[in-house]
């Protein structure tokens, strides 16, 4: 059985939005893209490599697949990986892609992506995608975080745990610091959210 890993970087307040520069995701007039930009050492540069270094396939939101679309297929000295993987796309919109190992899954998705997890194969790695992680969230369909927290708010932005969150427990089995203060965390799901009083 496959796991769905969701690969984030996020923001102390929760945002995941445009990372990596200014014009990567404006949507909902976002203006403070490319807030990692200050933190990313070698530190992060060493833990990313190893995180794509095992074997995986990508599941990604039709707007994440655009972007990786137009920049992974012309630098393949980057993103072997990345190029080599399948990329399963979640859009009624879009069918068909000139990069190779495209799949689309339109109508009822999360079944689509039940079935996927049942099949043989890599893992499952989620990049980008917020609007997508929700659906994934909703139907419980997340097997591991490996977040990025980095020391900032934002304040504004699209939010890893929005809309499609419910009530879940996790087990944190990996964490690390980087020099600059960002803390990677592995998180696997844990069953149900428990309660009690004190």
């Amino acid at each position: 059985m496959r796991k769905i890993i969701v690969l984030t970087f996020l923001s102390l307040d929760g945002v995941m939005q445009g990372p990596g520069g200014p014009t990567e995701d404006t949507s909902g007039n976002f203006t403070l893209g490319g807030w990692i930009v200050p933190y990313f050492d070698e530190f992060l540069g060493t833990v990313m490599a190893e995180q794509m270094d095992h074997p995986f396939d990508l599941l990604l939101g039709r707007k994440t697949f655009e972007i990786f679309a137009s920049y992974w297929p012309q630098h393949d000295e980057e993103g072997a990986g990345i190029n080599k993987a399948t990329k399963y796309v979640a859009s009624n919109t879009l069918t068909e892609h000139g990069w190779r190992r495209s799949v689309f899954l339109n109508g009822n998705v999360p079944e689509k992506i039940k079935q996927l997890k049942e099949q043989e194969g890599p893992d499952l790695q989620v990049h980008g995608s917020a609007d997508f992680i929700q659906t994934l969230l909703e139907n419980d369909l997340v097997d591991e975080f490996w977040l990025k927290i980095f020391p900032v708010t934002l304040g504004m932005g699209k939010r890893l745990f929005a809309n499609g969150t419910i009530s879940a427990a996790y087990t944190l089995v990996d964490s690390k610091t980087s020099p600059s203060g960002v803390i990677c965390a592995t998180l696997k799901r844990a069953g149900e959210l428990k309660t009690g009083s004190f």
